[in-house]
């Protein structure tokens, strides 16, 4: 596994009640065995992931962040559900154990569920593992059609019908996300009120309704070690909804680097490698896969980098105000900026790709 997914001694502050826990679990789950060892999965900037340890029986805790306060955002009964009836359709996620709404447990709601082992990409390439040009190619064209996947599963037979409201989905994110923005507003950046401003100016009608991810990267995929093109499965989907698919796509762009891209942004994965489908390509195999036209891709880039840097921001200002004291939050205005000007170079050149030029 990529050493970044080794899970580390839990985080100053984030720390849980392990003897509450312990008593709580084996009450409800009889089979655990021994005592509890908790551990922190140190990466992800949203909800917080703990790797917990019966023996050898290994679980997958997730809480929300330690001073969040968008309750959308880390609804955990909500994302426990998701997982609950997906995986009666989709059987590419973490099997769910249980869910907890007593916060005197830990502090706050909490889910648990099994820990799917495998490799997964994050910033830097794991060491031991040869992500060679061709493999990379293959593994990015997987990554996308697995993503038409996603959007062709029949939600309603999975119970998951009243999960969103997809009439009106575009306006209503534009609308949201830049709430969001303004109520998380640190700094005066130029660039994000033109993008507002765009994106308001240029909305597309809707391109129909599916299940999306709306985090849908490297970084939430387990892959199989023995063929890294080969997809185990799909993590982190507290965002998912029922909504456009052509705006979880847009999503998935922002967040596919490519190698010109600014160094702020190279934080999000291992797309600039060698091999990789570039984003035009990524929504060319997309077209194919699905049989989509998507005559305003550059409308779902954009927004997808904006909503990228409201989330960044989100975090950045929980920083700022000292709700969270990770070093890692820190710089994260910079990641902001750069969302920006990577929007407004797209909106200007008309295109999604080879911005820079």
């Amino acid at each position: 596994m990529n050493e970044l997914d080794q899970p580390r001694a839990i985080r100053a502050g984030e720390e849980l009640n392990t003897n509450q826990l312990e008593a709580y679990l084996k009450a409800k789950l009889s089979e655990l065995l021994g005592s509890l060892a908790i551990q922190q999965f140190p990466s992800g900037y949203s909800n917080l992931t703990y790797l917990l340890r019966f023996g050898e029986r290994e679980l997958v805790l997730r809480r929300p962040p330690f001073g969040a306060k968008i309750k959308t955002a880390h609804d955990m009964a909500r994302e426990y559900r998701i997982l609950t009836n997906l995986i009666q359709v989709y059987p590419k996620v973490p099997m769910p154990l249980l869910y907890c709404d007593d916060e005197s447990i830990i502090g706050a709601p909490f889910y648990v569920m099994e820990r799917v082992k495998g490799v997964i990409l994050r910033a830097k390439p794991p060491a031991g593992i040869n992500l060679s040009p061709e493999l990379m190619r293959r593994l990015s064209g997987s990554c996308i059609d697995n993503l038409v996947a996603i959007h062709r599963i029949d939600y309603g037979e999975a119970g998951l019908s009243g999960l969103g409201k997809p009439e009106g989905y575009v306006e209503r994110q534009i609308r949201g996300w830049t709430q969001r923005y303004q109520n998380a507003r640190t700094d005066d950046i130029p660039e994000i009120d033109r993008v507002i401003e765009w994106l308001n100016a240029n909305l597309p009608a809707e391109s129909g309704a599916a299940l999306i991810h709306n985090d849908y990267k490297y970084d939430n995929l387990v892959l199989d070690p023995d063929d890294l093109s080969n997809l185990i499965a799909v993590l982190d989907w507290e965002m998912a909804t029922i909504g456009d698919p052509l705006m979880d796509l847009g999503t998935t762009l922002s967040l596919w680097i490519e190698a010109d891209d600014p160094p702020e942004v190279m934080m999000f994965g291992l797309t600039a490698l060698p091999g990789n489908l570039n984003r035009e390509q990524l929504v060319e195999r997309y077209a194919q896969k699905s049989g989509r036209d998507i005559p305003h891709v550059v409308f779902y880039y954009v927004y997808g980098l904006f909503k990228i840097a409201v989330i960044v921001q989100q975090i950045y200002s929980r920083y700022k105000q000292g709700l969270t004291h990770d070093k890692r939050f820190a710089p994260l205005i910079h990641v902001v900026r750069a969302c920006g000007k990577m929007a407004v170079l797209a909106m200007a050149k008309k295109r999604i790709t080879r911005l820079w030029e």
